[in-house]
């Protein structure tokens, strides 16, 4: 017996969502592809339900785009609550340690410096990261002691912007794979006051930011107010150079075959770039020996 045929539509690009607090990324692109009827769907970057912001999620051809959006640089506002750590390193967890010391603003300044360039960082233990084939959070919520070996991570900035007695405000721009949760409670420790974090916003994913984001209040308006907030299959690539190309060329590359670039201005060796014909990518891929290999050819009806 054959399988009924699924009624969902072909839906190719990005959207930017700004992810509401309480939900998790999983949800969310569900969410996504109800209100688009869309067969594929994938976000670029999970975000704690605790967190809010920028959750990019790619439609369709799109998908293919989503390694080079989700190892770009990300920036984060967070609120450190001093006086309590705990086993999350945020307000979902249990306090682990205690301290009525309460840091200075100078004191607070003085102590990031620590955290900038590249540094060894222990991912919390309630994190998506296997162990022997296992989530640590599956682990830790079974009660059992989770040990991440730390790992190296980037940090480009960390300053603070606001603050009280009880907390600090602060904004990071990192690197891939950094725990703004572990920010905290290594600041926290450093300190010798322990912390947690209280809120957190993504502002940015690479490209994409803040301004380029809509709410699900905006995309359930009407179907006509959701297409409208779709961005095209290519804003996934704006960091990859753009070399144009003839019909011939992109023939070529959509049959997976090599093309020859020529020029005193063609890529260097080694180099990622993507090709685009009539304002369209064709594919993505590498320049050797002056041909661009291609990675992955898109196929958007040409």
């Amino acid at each position: 017996m054959s399988k009924p045929r699924s009624n969902r539509v072909v839906v190719d690009g990005w959207l930017i969502l700004d992810k509401p607090v309480g939900m998790t990324s999983t949800h969310a692109v569900s969410r996504l592809k109800r209100i688009f009827n869309a067969r594929k769907a994938g976000h670029a970057g999970t975000l704690d339900p605790l967190a809010s912001g920028i959750l990019p999620v790619a439609f369709g051809e799109a998908t293919k785009t989503v390694p080079f959006v989700q190892d770009s640089e990300k920036a984060y506002r967070f609120t450190v609550r001093w006086g309590i750590e705990t086993d999350s390193d945020d307000s979902d967890g249990k306090p682990v340690e205690t301290s009525d010391m309460r840091p200075g603003v100078d004191q607070v300044v003085q102590a990031l410096p620590n955290f900038i360039g590249t540094i060894l960082q222990r991912p919390p233990a309630f994190s998506a990261i296997k162990i022997a084939g296992e989530r640590a959070y599956d682990l830790a919520r079974d009660g059992e002691i989770v040990e991440i070996a730390p790992r190296p991570v980037t940090i480009n900035s960390l300053e603070l912007v606001d603050s009280t007695e009880d907390t600090a405000t602060l904004e990071a721009q990192c690197g891939k794979g950094t725990y703004v949760r572990a920010i905290a409670r290594d600041l926290g420790r450093l300190l010798g006051c322990y912390g947690h974090v209280i809120a957190l916003r993504r502002t940015r994913v690479g490209p994409f930011t803040e301004a380029d984001a809509s709410t699900f209040a905006d995309m359930e308006a009407s179907p006509e107010a959701a297409t409208e907030h779709m961005r095209p299959v290519e804003a996934g690539l704006s960091e990859l150079p753009c070399i144009v190309i003839d019909r011939n060329n992109a023939a070529r590359l959509r049959r997976g075959q090599s093309i020859l670039l020529r020029g005193r201005d063609a890529p260097a060796e080694g180099e990622k770039v993507y090709a685009a014909c009539d304002g369209e990518p064709i594919a993505f891929g590498s320049v050797e020996a002056g041909e661009l290999v291609p990675a992955r050819v898109f196929n958007l009806g040409a």
